[in-house]
């Protein structure tokens, strides 16, 4: 069952981590070619982007995994999803390009820009249903080939557009190329690579579209709706905990440097990445698991054990990437301009950890049908995020809204602990959880605020961590090396 587990996340982490490994490569490229200004337009464009990503899914992705594994008609749980993702989808097109005038005039953004990001967001959308049939399916290397080709394309097309196209066009200014570029349109270029990308990942996956019969079922559409719609909620007050500190920083700053601020705080937020990429790949892996373990005679303590691991492994990415994280922000904004905002990265990366630990803590509301319950932790989340960056963003910027972020998912994990235990107790390693994130929350720390760029030391807490996980673990990692030599 573990081993089940860790292939299918290792492919699913295969298929979250190429890609932003990939994006790594766009980071540089844009902090080099676009100033902080303008940088900060295109993190909070991709802000409201992810937010209304949320919206045009509502929910109908778990509800379609919970009914999927739950329904005997499994075929009527897909064509139903299909069905209802398909329609909403095509209204919000129909809308969204009648009123982008006024959507453009209210959030401040050119209605190019708007134009651009209403094509994506349809275009994912109608995605959202056949990838997830795949990873119902238990097809994680197709579902992985998509994804990845999805970034290729659109990291080839930013480089061609943003650093090939330019050159081409100043030495052949007359050639069939050079009628592509346009002077100053580095961002639109930015969203014209992901339109393609989007579509042709759309293209891959539309014989979906034929295989099914596009037969809705109504009563489970509405069975559907009532678990996905707390789920909906819960999204939206996780999207407004993830970016809304972007657009609150664009909207309570002075707008003389309120792009500038959001431009660096994004790049430096950026170096949480691979907490990000952990985090993204266990839940993708996690969830179904969850669903199809959950009438096993031994499920919670299968939940425990998970938790535990998932905490291990994600301590040591916290310790390790505070340690070389004035490395890595050489390597991936080589612009030092963007560097003021390096005291955020390790409070950014220790809020994705205490996320990924409510993602698993959270499991309890899901399998009891009780996801209102997670909205409401989200909600409180959500409420959080909105009045410390109201509070803080005027005084400290940025730092302001890194606070918030910890204190956000600070507070979602406990909360999610608390009630777990009454309504769905699970036995969790409690001690041992507890030592492994407060040793590696405690040496980030040293290595960062004392001993900043010190290699030898960093390395030297590294090796103490891991000799500290082998002491509490041997039993198991002896158990694990005796079977695999038998």
């Amino acid at each position: 069952m573990y081993k089940s587990l860790f292939k299918q996340t290792a492919i699913y982490g295969l298929a979250t981590v190429l890609p932003r490994m990939f994006s790594f490569l766009l980071v540089p490229i844009y902090t080099d070619l676009l100033p902080k200004a303008a940088y900060g337009k295109v993190s909070i464009i991709f802000s409201w982007m992810i937010f209304f990503n949320v919206i045009l899914a509502y929910g109908m992705e778990t509800a379609f995994f919970r009914f999927y594994n739950k329904e005997a008609n499994k075929k009527s749980v897909l064509e139903t999803t299909t069905v209802s993702i398909f329609w909403s989808t095509i209204a919000f097109l129909f809308l969204s390009l009648l009123f982008r005038n006024a959507l453009a005039h209210g959030s401040g953004i050119d209605v190019q820009y708007i134009t651009y990001t209403i094509w994506i967001l349809v275009l994912d959308a109608l995605v959202i249903v056949p990838f997830s049939n795949l990873r119902a399916n238990q097809r994680p290397m197709y579902y992985a080939a998509i994804k990845i080709g999805n970034v290729v394309v659109n990291l080839l097309l930013n480089l061609f557009f943003l650093l090939i196209l330019p050159k081409v066009a100043a030495s052949n200014p007359t050639g069939f190329l050079s009628t592509f570029y346009f002077d100053n349109f580095q961002i639109g270029y930015i969203f014209i690579s992901n339109i393609i990308a989007s579509l042709l990942t759309f293209i891959a996956l539309s014989p979906n579209y034929f295989q099914i019969k596009w037969q809705f079922n109504f009563e489970l559409w509405k069975r559907m709706m009532r678990y996905g719609l707390p789920i909906l909620v819960a999204g939206i007050a996780f999207a407004i905990n993830e970016q809304f500190d972007k657009i609150l920083l664009g909207k309570l700053l002075p707008a003389d440097i309120a792009d500038s601020e959001v431009g660096v705080y994004s790049a430096c937020y950026k170096l949480g990445l691979f907490m990000v990429l952990f985090r993204t790949a266990y839940t993708l892996g996690i969830e179904p698991f969850f669903f199809s373990h959950a009438d096993k005679e031994n499920a919670s303590q299968t939940y425990a054990t998970v938790t535990k691991y998932f905490v291990i492994f994600g301590s040591f990415i916290l310790l390790a990437v505070i340690v070389f994280a004035d490395i890595l922000k050489v390597i991936m904004i080589r612009d030092e301009s963007y560097w003021e905002a390096m005291k955020v990265v390790p409070l950014i990366i220790l809020a994705n950890f205490f996320l990924g630990i409510y993602t698993n803590l959270s499991v309890w509301y899901k399998l009891i049908d009780k996801t209102h319950i997670g909205a409401y932790i989200s909600i409180v989340g959500a409420i959080i995020t909105l009045v410390l960056n109201y509070l803080l963003i005027p005084k400290y910027s940025y730092y302001g809204s890194a606070i918030a972020t910890i204190a956000a998912y600070g507070s979602m994990m406990l909360i999610s602990y608390v009630m777990g235990n009454k309504y769905y107790p699970i036995p969790y390693d409690m001690r041992k959880i507890g030592g492994y994130l407060g040793l590696s929350i405690a040496f980030s720390i040293l290595s960062f605020y004392f001993f900043r760029e010190n290699y030898f030391v960093g390395a030297t807490l590294l090796i103490v961590y891991l000799y500290f996980i082998y002491h509490n673990e041997k039993e198991t990692l002896q158990r694990i090396m005796n079977r695999k030599s038998n």
